[in-house]
């Protein structure tokens, strides 16, 4: 006895089968050049009973595999072996004389999906506010900021935006730009 997304399947063979494609060049002289070998997706096939308690609902899980299949979608087998992130390939079913089911053999290959590093940036509405006809006050009070693993005075000037020279010719600033010790206080404002 198997289960495949869900569905049970009354299994008589179960083949789990993982391949390599390896490239061979041929040379003028003896055996061909090996140079790459490379591991394929893994595949199962599955041979067995599809049966229920009547044939209508054998056929109700047999659309709802088939559905899975034309989707795309993935499905996890257990049987034998435990099979996650698989696809069903192909499924044909023979009608036999039994009558609450019939036979299936179904194809499934492993799927790796590729995830991208990048990250995409979230945007915010800016909303606007009314204009202030009041001036704007100036801050004279000196802003600190506390040093990271990897920060420099231009990672600072550009978050705070203050100038560069500015920020490096103050007098609490006083660690070379490229040897800042992580943990001190620098003045970027």
């Amino acid at each position: 006895m198997a289960k495949l997304a869900g569905i049970y399947i009354t299994n008589e063979t179960e083949t789990f089968t993982p391949s390599v494609e390896v490239t061979q060049h041929p040379v003028e002289q003896g055996v061909a050049i090996t140079d790459h070998v490379q591991k394929n997706n893994r595949t199962i096939s599955v041979t067995g009973m599809l049966l229920a308690k009547d044939s209508a609902t054998a056929e109700r899980n047999y659309n709802t595999l088939l559905a899975k299949m034309e989707s795309g979608a993935f499905v996890t087998y257990v049987g034998r072996t435990y099979a996650a992130n698989y696809l069903i390939t192909s499924m044909p079913k023979d009608y036999s004389i039994v009558k609450n089911g019939f036979g299936i053999s179904i194809e499934l290959q492993q799927v790796r999906i590729a995830k991208s590093p990048w990250v995409r940036k979230k945007t915010t509405v800016k909303v606007k506010a009314k204009k202030s006809t009041a001036k704007p006050k100036t801050s004279t009070a000196k802003k600190f900021h506390k040093i990271k693993k990897g920060e420099c005075y231009w990672i600072l000037a550009r978050k705070y935006g203050t100038n560069l020279n500015t920020l490096m010719s103050w007098k609490e600033n006083k660690w070379p730009a490229r040897r800042i010790p992580i943990g001190v206080m620098v003045r970027v404002k």
